[in-house]
């Protein structure tokens, strides 16, 4: 049974336009275990210009399996079932996840390199990114892939840092060993401190049951910080 939860329980579905899934979504899973719900592996490929600053991002989705079968049944898409998707199924895919509302920061923030530490709690130091524009999607081994890109305020390279995460820890992302940047630059990792994320979800619990509907914003905890770095000009 399908139960009819508010949709406020799983904001980052509201980037996509498919009110049945995100129902589902969060209807479907027990709570308990549901944090995250959607996985997505994501590639990030730094734009710059001949100055050395980037100007650009372009990001890539990965969805896992069951998101993805879930995509493909509500928009209706493989009706043969042959895991293949015709050229006029794949136009119809492309750009599904991108009708964000406005606020939404399309889960991914960017600090320049000169500003304070980052707190898990506060993107407000984070720049402004354009709007997204559709590069195109694909299907292959079960799995949705989507690529966008996000216009950067010109920002020397050295420094910069990215966390990709939703917030509201709906859904999870891995970025670790995918960042793209052309030489002499590169994105060097810092994995989350997960026994202090883990604190942070029970502290904020309150000792309530994880099954609450007001599940906690943790998502920056658990959230990969990347770290530009480029070798000097010799």
């Amino acid at each position: 049974m399908v139960l009819s939860l508010p949709l406020r329980l799983c904001p980052s579905v509201r980037r996509a336009v498919i009110p049945a899934v995100a129902v589902w979504l969060c209807s479907a899973v027990s709570p308990a275990l549901a944090h995250p719900h959607i996985f997505v592996e994501t590639g990030l490929r730094l734009e710059m210009d001949g100055a050395g600053h980037v100007i650009g991002i372009e990001v890539t989705w990965t969805y896992d399996e069951l998101y993805s079968l879930l995509v493909l049944e509500d928009l209706e898409l493989d009706d043969d079932y042959d895991g293949a998707l015709r050229p006029d199924e794949i136009e119809k895919l492309s750009g599904f996840d991108l009708n964000w509302a406005a606020e939404f920061a399309g889960d991914l923030y960017l600090f320049p390199a000169a500003g304070a530490d980052i707190s898990p709690e506060d993107e407000t130091g984070a720049l402004a990114l354009g709007a997204p524009e559709n590069r195109g999607a694909r299907f292959s081994e079960g799995k949705i892939t989507t690529v966008h890109y996000r216009a950067v305020p010109a920002q020397a390279a050295e420094g910069l840092r990215l966390r990709a995460y939703d917030p509201t820890f709906y859904t999870a992302y891995e970025v670790s060993g995918r960042v793209d940047a052309p030489a002499p630059c590169r994105g060097l990792v810092n994995k989350p401190d997960l026994e202090r994320a883990y604190a942070e979800v029970e502290r904020r619990l309150g000792g309530r049951s994880a099954e609450v509907d007001d599940y906690p914003e943790v998502g920056a905890f658990f959230a990969e910080t990347l770290v530009i770095s480029c070798d000097p000009a010799s």
